[in-house]
């Protein structure tokens, strides 16, 4: 390890020459407090800034109480990179605010995504703002910004901060500032000596306020664990505390909405669950089996339902959504016409195709509707997702249901598709797959439910019984959709049998990602816009890094893509996202992801 005086020194020596070579500046440096380790230097001041890690001293500074177990290690994690986004602007000590970081934002959205949004921050340093003269960081290209990673309103486990007993280790991305392709090494001392240094105080070193918001944060991360690990005990799939705000801001805003109606659980579904820290908390119990959410359009099904899909995600303080909890292997489906789909076993949905295609190994480059959600389906049961989340608006109608006059008109000797309404009961009865299903015109979806929620005005109410009522009345009059079918038994036997086909060695030299919603692995994209659960670029980019790994170094022509996703996520588990994370990380700091998405990610990669 090299002194700060050596660093500073080099500076000197290769001020004004040519921008490569920064590349000397590479290695690690002593700062007392802390280490200073420049990583990787970037090409020119016009490539994506360098990458640089802080790791600060923590033996007598953060006990290890505040990380003691995983949930309460990412949630202090999370808490010190949003304290250090504050810190690389220049503002004062202060809690975490609703918006997801102490950061300035700004919304922004690479196409529309179902109401979600990923939120953009202007993280340039006090220099590259324009702050006091003495702190600006002037220059050509990137010159000056210093950034870290983008935190959103969920808690993710990230690359970008680690706690240990020994060390807070923190990755930043700083611009190494030039004068067109010319060294300015006096604009970089300036931030690796004066700004660098008292944003890591600021961050790291604790005192009175940041002690008091870390109880806060790692309270609230024991009653939100408290929840997920009462689920199962309950026999419930989700968890909508009273009082949670569901509605956002706006389209394309995660941010609550203020003056909204809060959520209050109808009493017959409700549930008081005892929380280490909050005390008593009453709210809905979403149950395993079937549930249907049903009622009029802009009266919060669609809401409520999202919700869920990010309820696998604990969120921060004053989201709303907090004590929101779902079982964490719920996976969302829809249509996804033009997917690609590799040797997949549809044949519980979709068989007899008057083209006599083989539906046990179906494979096209340009799947329908139909086809691509029986697809996403089978690829859900594969990553072992005990729950369902389902849209009506953004299913594909043949594919959900088929009423009994077309299915008098059309025989099912005629009709290659087996809706998933005759098969829902039997995913909950045979393999334990519960559903929670959003409809707003099909009501055939009354009949196999065992809770019927309607949303009226954005009040949840119980009208299971007035629903089997109407089930009743219907079948009186037959007009009852036909009857359910089980699966059939080889379907169940393994989860091998959904993807067939063996994923052989590939090396890819370049893994990159473009916004939240693509990556490309050398000049094959892989569009993860229908993934409605990657809430993150991070993990975005951590999917990048996965599929150079998975195809590099685990792929060996033996294993489907379902025992790599497997693999795959059982290492990240144990290891953290950052044992399959390059050196240099060119797409960005990487946040964990589960292994329905790692699954999803390899079944969408045409030259799988």
């Amino acid at each position: 390890m090299r002194s700060q005086a050596e660093l500073r020194r080099q500076l000197k020596e290769i001020d004004h020459k040519g921008y490569k070579a920064y590349k000397v500046l590479e290695g690690e440096y002593d700062f007392g407090s802390y280490r200073l380790a420049i990583d990787h230097v970037q090409g020119d001041p016009f490539a994506t800034p360098s990458r640089v890690r802080i790791i600060y001293g923590n033996r007598g500074n953060i006990s290890s109480q505040y990380f003691e177990n995983r949930s309460r290690r990412i949630a202090a994690e999370d808490y010190l990179l949003r304290r250090l986004h504050r810190s690389l602007r220049g503002g004062r000590d202060s809690a975490p605010d609703a918006r997801g970081g102490h950061n300035r934002i700004s919304d922004f959205r690479g196409g529309q995504r179902n109401g979600a949004d990923h939120q953009a921050y202007d993280q340039r340093s006090e220099f590259a703002r324009g702050g006091a003269s003495e702190r600006q960081a002037r220059g050509s290209g990137k010159s000056g910004l210093v950034t870290a990673c983008r935190t959103g309103q969920e808690i993710l486990e990230r690359t970008a901060m680690r706690i240990t007993p020994e060390a807070i280790e923190a990755r930043i991305e700083v611009g190494f500032p030039a004068f067109g392709r010319t060294i300015a090494a006096g604009e970089l001392d300036k931030i690796l000596f004066d700004f660098l240094p008292e944003a890591a105080a600021k961050t790291f070193r604790m005192n009175p306020q940041m002690k008091r918001e870390l109880e806060a944060v790692v309270q609230l991360a024991d009653d939100q664990q408290y929840i997920r690990d009462a689920l199962e005990a309950r026999g419930l799939v989700a968890f909508v505390a009273d009082g949670s705000v569901l509605p956002r801001e706006s389209g394309v805003s995660q941010r609550p909405m203020k003056n909204s109606i809060v959520f209050r659980s109808p009493d017959s579904l409700a549930v008081t669950l005892e929380l280490s820290h909050r005390g008593r908390v009453r709210g809905m119990g979403v149950k395993k089996g079937v549930t249907v959410i049903a009622g009029g359009g802009f009266h919060g099904k669609s809401t409520l339902l999202k919700a869920l899909e990010r309820g696998v995600y604990n969120h921060i303080a004053g989201d709303g959504r907090e004590l929101v909890i779902t079982e964490q292997s719920a996976f969302k489906l829809r249509a996804e016409e033009g997917r690609c789909i590799h040797e997949t076993d549809i044949s519980m949905f979709i068989s007899n195709l008057p083209t006599r295609a083989d539906t046990t190994r179906f494979s096209t480059e340009n799947a329908s509707g139909s086809t691509s959600q029986a697809a996403n389906t089978v690829e859900a049961l594969a990553a072992d997702s005990r729950v369902l989340l389902i849209d009506e608006d953004t299913s594909a109608t043949n594919f959900m249901v088929r009423d009994a006059r077309m299915a008098r008109l059309v025989s099912d000797e005629k009709e290659p598709i087996t809706p998933f309404i005759r098969k829902i009961r039997s995913l909950y009865e045979e393999l334990g797959v519960s559903t929670v299903l959003v409809v707003g015109s099909s009501g055939d979806y009354l009949a196999v439910a065992d809770t019927v929620l309607q949303m009226d005005c954005y009040v949840a109410k119980d009208v299971t019984a007035r629903a089997k009522e109407l089930c009743d009345e219907r079948s009186a009059k037959d007009t009852a959709e036909p009857g359910l079918e089980a699966l059939e038994s080889e379907n169940i036997v393994k989860r091998s049998i959904w993807l067939k086909k063996p994923v052989r060695a590939k090396q890819i030299e370049k893994a990159r990602t473009h916004g939240w919603d693509t990556l490309s692995l050398d000049k094959t994209e892989i569009d993860l816009r229908y993934l409605e659960q990657i809430v993150d670029e991070s993990q975005t980019a951590a999917l990048a890094y996965l599929m150079q790994y998975i195809l590099g170094r685990m792929a060996d022509g033996k294993k489907t893509a379902a025992a790599l996703a497997d693999e795959a996520a059982q290492k990240i588990e144990k290891e953290g996202v950052l044992s399959v994370t390059p050196k240099n990380y060119g797409a960005g700091a990487a946040a964990a992801v589960r292994r329905q998405e790692i699954l999803a990610c390899l079944a969408r990669y045409r030259l799988l």
